[in-house]
């Protein structure tokens, strides 16, 4: 399983590097996946994860290099789906933003129960919830001082479309991801930390 998660991994970056739409855009969409790659290395042999977690993460990296490929306002499938269900713009970057609360919350989960942080389901969950909403609104603030930072470079890298309530509407598919990603994956994820 390694294996191939390294390849799909790597050649996803590769193609994602390969003429992006624009390379500052690209970089700043890939840095948390490499980061998160060589956080993954370190821990590796220390404190390996569930096989559905290294698939989650390898589900957010793709998700990630494919929205520094094209920029997240112009991935083509989500052009193709604006037009046909009529959407005023191209939302693949609210897959992302879901995505940003469905993986973490899972990631999160599992360090809190191998650590034996929080004993109790229910307020395990509720903080697992508030971190992925924090990690969320996080990811907005790095995004409001890179646009300050980039000035007229920011908007393919903030995706905004001109839409108003993009930043909470971000947030809010973060928190739905973070709370589906509780109901329909802790069963499945429980019986593989029992396999660890």
């Amino acid at each position: 399983m390694r294996n191939l998660w390294l390849v799909i991994f790597f050649g996803v970056l590769i193609w994602s590097g390969i003429n992006p739409k624009d390379y500052f855009t690209w970089f700043l969409e890939v840095v948390p996946a490499l980061i998160g790659f060589v956080v993954m290395a370190w821990t590796y042999k220390t404190f390996p994860l569930t096989p559905l977690v290294y698939t989650l993460i390898l589900m957010h990296c793709i998700i990630l290099m494919v929205g520094g490929h094209y920029t997240y306002a112009e991935v083509p499938l989500f052009d193709w789906l604006a037009e046909v269900m009529d959407w005023q713009r191209n939302n693949y970057d609210k897959v992302g933003h879901f995505a940003q609360g469905f993986v973490p919350v899972m990631v999160a989960r599992e360090i809190v129960i191998r650590k034996g942080i929080i004993p109790f389901p229910a307020w395990r969950n509720f903080f697992i919830v508030c971190f992925c909403l924090a990690f969320s609104a996080f990811y907005e603030l790095i995004e409001w001082w890179v646009a300050i930072a980039s000035g007229e470079g920011a908007e393919a890298f903030l995706g905004t479309q001109g839409y108003i309530w993009d930043t909470q509407s971000d947030m809010a598919f973060a928190l739905l991801g973070a709370i589906m990603g509780l109901i329909f994956l802790s069963r499945l994820h429980d019986k593989q930390l029992k396999a660890l």
